[in-house]
């Protein structure tokens, strides 16, 4: 499935975040895929310590990961993210390419929902950003 990405975000791989094989361990991908989702809410004017100061906590509920090819250290890849809102969650779909020949190295699906003021809810913060940028890209 190809996708009309919302957000990308380069980096690089560094050495203490790989394995005894020299790849980068599974767990680190987490990190980056994170990383790029707080970049991403940066990006649209939300700040996730702001979020919180609001009593808006989200949290990861589920996380789909397909890894396809390794990164290794020294490695340039970029996180691409697209944001969908819908019944409660929030879906991002994270890809993750090595640079500079754009090799898929994952596919993931991170479902994030809410809890405001301590109870599942929908952050009308969050929501509104997501829908005012799928009205932009249909504009285009």
């Amino acid at each position: 499935m190809a996708f009309d990405y919302d957000f990308e975000l380069i980096l690089k791989v560094r050495d203490y975040e790989c394995d005894m094989q020299g790849v980068v361990n599974n767990s680190v991908y987490m990190n980056y895929l994170e990383h790029a989702r707080h970049e991403f809410l940066q990006s649209v004017g939300l700040d996730f310590k702001e979020l919180l100061k609001q009593n808006i906590v989200a949290v990861v509920a589920r996380a789909e990961l397909s890894y396809k090819n390794p990164l290794q250290s020294g490695d340039e890849f970029v996180v691409r993210l697209k944001a969908e809102y819908s019944a409660m969650k929030y879906i991002f779909y994270q890809d993750i390419y090595r640079l500079p020949d754009n090799k898929l190295c994952m596919k993931t699906v991170i479902t994030v929902v809410t809890l405001v003021n301590g109870k599942l809810a929908p952050a009308s913060e969050i929501v509104n950003v997501i829908e005012r940028l799928r009205e932009l890209k249909n504009e285009m």
